[in-house]
């Protein structure tokens, strides 16, 4: 942790929910990972970035249980935490927060990523070459329909219909599988196998269906520009993607309402633990 604040580097933080090591209850899960920025170091506790989704930051209860992950190099750790505070004042631009100093870290095989040991459930996202950036529209619209309707039943107290399996597609090419592997202010990280990496050296726009698993009936779906790109030690292509919004602002609004009702029902899930 001392390596990773002296060089102004970052760490992996997920909600730790129940039955993260149990395959029956992990089924049909889906774990949000944040990349947060460390910015300060004291003796029981790290301070980091609070999570932030499109501007808007994703509170974490306090006492809320978490899960890490620390890389330095091709060297990978995990840990166990909690969430202590939000840290408030000392001239620091962004919100932040408070976590304990993990006891002891574990360290993860070369092979694995950080969080395929940590027995979360990450999500699998569909991606596809967006042809007509412009067709997005009604894919997002219907989107923003279906998750209106997740809301008002939400507000009811009753149970949503999962929406149609027939929602409008944009314009697009030949999709291929990914893993979302972390979350940051204005876009995702993607993990993509070898053999379906291809795409990514002949298209920038991309228009991506990320499901939340397990009660979030409604996946985020959203064009997103290739921002870069680098291979990981498995040969694998680990793609940054930025959301695009140009062709349509008021989708920006869902997709943070999504992420919110994510992490909301995350926490819920770690108190009642």
């Amino acid at each position: 942790m001392q390596q990773v604040f002296e060089r102004g580097g970052t760490i992996e933080v997920a909600v730790a929910r129940p039955g993260l090591h149990d395959p029956v209850e992990s089924a049909g899960a889906a774990d949000l990972v944040w990349r947060l920025r460390v910015t300060d170091l004291e003796d029981e506790h790290v301070v980091v970035e609070a999570p932030v989704a499109l501007g808007t930051v994703m509170p974490i209860a306090d006492g809320t249980p978490v899960v890490g992950a620390i890389t330095v190099g091709q060297n990978r750790w995990k840990f166990h935490s909690v969430k202590v505070a939000d840290v408030h004042g000392g001239g620091a631009r962004t919100a932040r927060i408070r976590l304990e100093l993990p006891d002891a870290v574990e360290r993860c095989m070369r092979r694995h990523t950080r969080f395929e040991t940590a027995g979360l459930a990450l999500p699998q996202v569909e991606v596809w070459p967006l042809l007509d950036p412009k067709s997005v529209v009604s894919a997002e619209r219907a989107n923003e329909a279906a998750f209106a309707a997740v809301a008002l039943a939400d507000a009811a107290g009753g149970t949503p219909v999962a929406p149609s399996e027939s929602a409008p597609m944009p314009q697009v090419g030949p999709s291929f599988p990914a893993t979302l592997m972390n979350l940051g202010g204005g876009g995702v990280g993607l993990r993509v196998e070898s053999k379906d990496a291809s795409a990514l050296g002949r298209h920038r726009t991309f228009f991506l269906r990320i499901p939340l698993g397990a009660g979030q009936p409604v996946p985020i779906v959203a064009s997103a520009t290739l921002a870069h790109t680098h291979l990981d030690s498995a040969q694998r292509t680990y793609a940054g993607m930025a959301f695009d919004f140009i062709h349509n602002p008021q989708h920006q609004a869902t997709v943070i309402a999504q992420v919110q009702r994510c992490m909301q029902a995350a926490q819920g899930a770690a108190h009642a633990a």
